[in-house]
Order: C-alpha cells, then sequence, then structure tokens
C-alpha cells in the first residue's frame, strides 16, 4: 500500500535540497507541461482495484480448466510444491545479480549447483549461469561462435526444424550485421533437411544450428552430420528440450559444440509466456567466447569452499566493446528453480518422467493415427511431441476443441505455409489417460461432424 510523504517529511526533502517549495523545484519545467490535464479514469481503492483485476483474469482460462495439447517451446510440466517454497525463502526471494562476489555466497553456489546439473544434463563440459529464455541461448551460441572465429568465417546454417523463433531470433541479433549471411534449409522430401545441412557446409560457415528432439518432436541422430561439419572446421550447435535429455543420449555424444535451449520444463511454469530461461553448455576450449556468468568453485586462504565468478576478463566493466560477453544479468530465481527440480528429481526421476512423457505421447499418437481423416507418422522416432496431418482446417478443429476445454496442438501453417493442415501435438506426465481419450473423441467428432 503506498504511504505518501506527510508535510514536515517534504519540507525536510526540499530543505536539504536547497528549495524552499515544490515550485522552485519544477520551475525549469514549461508551465505547459508542468500539470498536464491525463486522461485517466477516477481513482479507485486497493479493495476496487483488486476486484477490477480478479474480474480480468477471470477471462483467461488456464491448464487446470483445460486439458493441454500445446507445446512448441514452453510445456505444462509438474512443479514440485518444495520448488516454490524454496524460491520464496528471503535470502533467495531478494537476491540479485552477484555484482559483490565475496559476500554472495549463497547466491553463487545455488548458480554454481545449477551449472554443474546442466553440464551433467547435456554431457558438455561447461554452462554459465543462463540467458533470458531458450532463443536468447540460440542467439548467444551464435555469437560465440562467430568471435571463436574472430569473424573470420561469416555463415550461419539454420535446419528448418529448429524452433522458428529461434531463427527469428538469430535474424535479429546477426541479419543486420555486415558479411553475415544466415541460411535455412527449405523442406524439400517431408521434413528432412540433413542432406541439405552438409551439402550447404564449408570453409565459411561459423555454426550449423539444429534441434533435438527438433521441431516437430522426431529424436534424429546427428552424429553423421557432425562428422561432416567439424571435418569442414565448422560448429555445431544444438537446441535441446531438456526432459527429453533424461532418457536420450546426450548431444555430447553426438559431437556437439553448443547445448541451448528452454528451461522453462525444469520447475517453471508456463506463467503466460515468461519469465523463462535459457540453458546453454559448450565445450571447455570454447569458454572465452561465451557470454554470460560463470561461477568456479574455489578455496579461501583457509582452505574452506568458495564460490567466484570467473573468467571475468571477457566482462564488459574490462573489455569494454570488446567484451564477449554482453549479457552479465543471470535470472537467479530461474535458475534455482531448475536446480531444486532436477536435485528433487534425481537422475532416475528425471528419466521416469521423460518415460511418462514418452509412453503417454506414443499411446495419444497411436489413438490418434487410428482415427479416420487423421494421420501421423509411426515410422520415425520420437519423443513427447508429433505432427498430425488432418483432412480438415486446424483453426477449424483447435475451435471446436476449445469449445470442449481442450487446448489443441500449433497450428503449423503458421511458420511452415505448406504444413497446411499439420497440428503439433504435445503430450506431458500432465496429460492424464482420460483426457488422452477425450482428446481423440472431440477428434473424431470433429472430422465425423
Amino acid at each position: 500500500m503506498f504511504i505518501p510523504h506527510t508535510d514536515t517529511e517534504r519540507e525536510q526533502m526540499l530543505s536539504a535540497i536547497g528549495k524552499k517549495d515544490f515550485a522552485e523545484l519544477f520551475a525549469d519545467i514549461p508551465k505547459e507541461y508542468l500539470y498536464p490535464k491525463l486522461d485517466l479514469p477516477d481513482a479507485l481503492s486497493e479493495q476496487e482495484v483488486l476486484e477490477e483485476i480478479e474480474f480480468l483474469a477471470s477471462a483467461n482460462n488456464t491448464c487446470r480448466e483445460f486439458s493441454s495439447f500445446l507445446g512448441g517451446g514452453a510445456y505444462n510440466h509438474y512443479v514440485p510444491a518444495a520448488v516454490d517454497m524454496i524460491l520464496r525463502r528471503g535470502d533467495f526471494f531478494t537476491a540479485y545479480t552477484p555484482y559483490q562476489p565475496e559476500i554472495s555466497q549463497g547466491t553463487l553456489q545455488a548458480i554454481f549447483e545449477y551449472q554443474s546439473l546442466i553440464t551433467n544434463l547435456t554431457g558438455m563440459d561447461v554452462s554459465n549461469a543462463s540467458h533470458y529464455d531458450g532463443a536468447t541461448s540460440a542467439a548467444e551460441a551464435c555469437l560465440s561462435a562467430y568471435h571463436h572465429f574472430r569473424g573470420k568465417r561469416t555463415m550461419f546454417i539454420l535446419s528448418r526444424s529448429l524452433n522458428p523463433q529461434y531463427g527469428e531470433t538469430i535474424q535479429t541479433y546477426l541479419g543486420t550485421t555486415e558479411g553475415i549471411e544466415i541460411l535455412t534449409s527449405p523442406i524439400r522430401s517431408g521434413l528432412d533437411d540433413l542432406d541439405w545441412l552438409i551439402e550447404r557446409t564449408n570453409s565459411e560457415t561459423a555454426v550449423v544450428f539444429v534441434q533435438y528432439p527438433d521441431f516437430f518432436g522426431r529424436l534424429i541422430d546427428y552424429s553423421r552430420l557432425a562428422e561432416s561439419i567439424h571435418q569442414q572446421g565448422a560448429l555445431l550447435a544444438v537446441a535441446s528440450y531438456p526432459i527429453a535429455l533424461g532418457l536420450c543420449k546426450p548431444p555430447s555424444e553426438f559431437g556437439a559444440d553448443f547445448v541451448v535451449g528452454e528451461g522453462q520444463p525444469l520447475g517453471i511454469p508456463l506463467s503466460f509466456g515468461g519469465p523463462y530461461l535459457g540453458f546453454f553448455a559448450t565445450k571447455k576450449e570454447l569458454i572465452r567466447k561465451i557470454s554470460g556468468r560463470l561461477v568456479g568453485e574455489t578455496e579461501d586462504r583457509n582452505g574452506q569452499r568458495g564460490y567466484v565468478l570467473t573468467l571475468t576478463a571477457r566482462e564488459q566493466h574490462i573489455r569494454r566493446e570488446k567484451a564477449t560477453s554482453n549479457i552479465c544479468t543471470n535470472q537467479g530465481l530461474m535458475t534455482l528453480a531448475s536446480a531444486v527440480y532436477l536435485s528433487l528429481l534425481g537422475k532416475s526421476g528425471l528419466k521416469q518422467v521423460a518415460e511418462i512423457c514418452y509412453q503417454k505421447a506414443h499411446y495419444a499418437a497411436q489413438e490418434i493415427n487410428s482415427i479416420n481423416g487423421y494421420s501421423v507418422d509411426l515410422t520415425t522416432p520420437f519423443f513427447n511431441e508429433f505432427v498430425v496431418e488432418a483432412s480438415q482446417n486446424i483453426d477449424v478443429v483447435n475451435s471446436l476443441l476449445m469449445d470442449n476445454s481442450i487446448y489443441g496442438g500449433i497450428d503449423l501453417s503458421k511458420f511452415y505455409p505448406n504444413l497446411n493442415k499439420h497440428l503439433l501435438v504435445a503430450v506431458t506426465e500432465m496429460n492424464s489417460r482420460e483426457q488422452i481419450d477425450h482428446f481423440t473423441a472431440v477428434l473424431a467428432e470433429i472430422n465425423n461432424g
């Protein structure tokens, strides 16, 4: 609640700055701008404001009221109660970027634990303290590759099956830089583009960017692609869905140089789009070219364990305009949420969540594929997302699903015009068998209607 200053307090503040009244304080402001007439509604009490906000919020439908089969980067996963409980502790909730590391040991340790968990999950050597979201971390991987080659390699090749939002963000970061060329593979045969990526990679290529599982949910072994890329001296960046890494082999095993992605599935609620978390991991030899903060473990002069910000020579306050690290703020609460989530589940718990997602998704895919008017490619391995080809317009399908309290999948034609009447469906551990059966029953009814 806002408590205004008293007359005595205002007089004391004016006296401290050498002004006798507010008129003298604002004397330099032109009179026509001093007290403009604003078209604002009448003031409301706190009670009235709360009622108004609750009324507006009641128009939203969440995953508590609707069953959700939306994915494409943000997923409805269960968040254990302990995650929120720990986040709300005052020593964490008020913590910010550790500008004074020597007195921020708790925050630094939390970040260090997060980094350790991300490197274990991805199989990479080092992780930074996070970016704002998966798209940002993808763009930063491209910047790191550009700086690694000192600007001498200027071609960036993106798979068409990379999340389109990631591609747009990479374009925003690098697309206006003189001399840089960004290529995106066409969809020539179904959804495949591996051969095209290999053909286009040459001595000018800095990085080739793919996704695992890809935007269409498929699990692809990129070993052949990685070998070909590395023969040309280029780097391979992989955007990953972290829950899938609880079951599938990590990208490090097929030669990834960067592994990035959206960390929202790791203990962060959907929250209407944010705040989210972009994780970023890489190989040790690339560590000096990555952005974001890095926390290391050390010992003080008494031999006690301590945590420090490391490799600070890359940072803006030292290298100025030559700094490769140009995002320095970590989202401490988001990294902590992910660290708590992964610690609570452990290796076996994360594998169990991944297996449930996998099994439920395959059950849903088989059921949908058996309905007249819908088809799913069951021959290509996938994790928890799959593409449904429908006989009807997807806008119509999703609208009728909404009428039945179901959030349908993503209309792929919004990103891929040639994939008209294609729906991207995601299934997580939060989708019960009853929800899946209701979903498939409504799809069948839509087609029969």
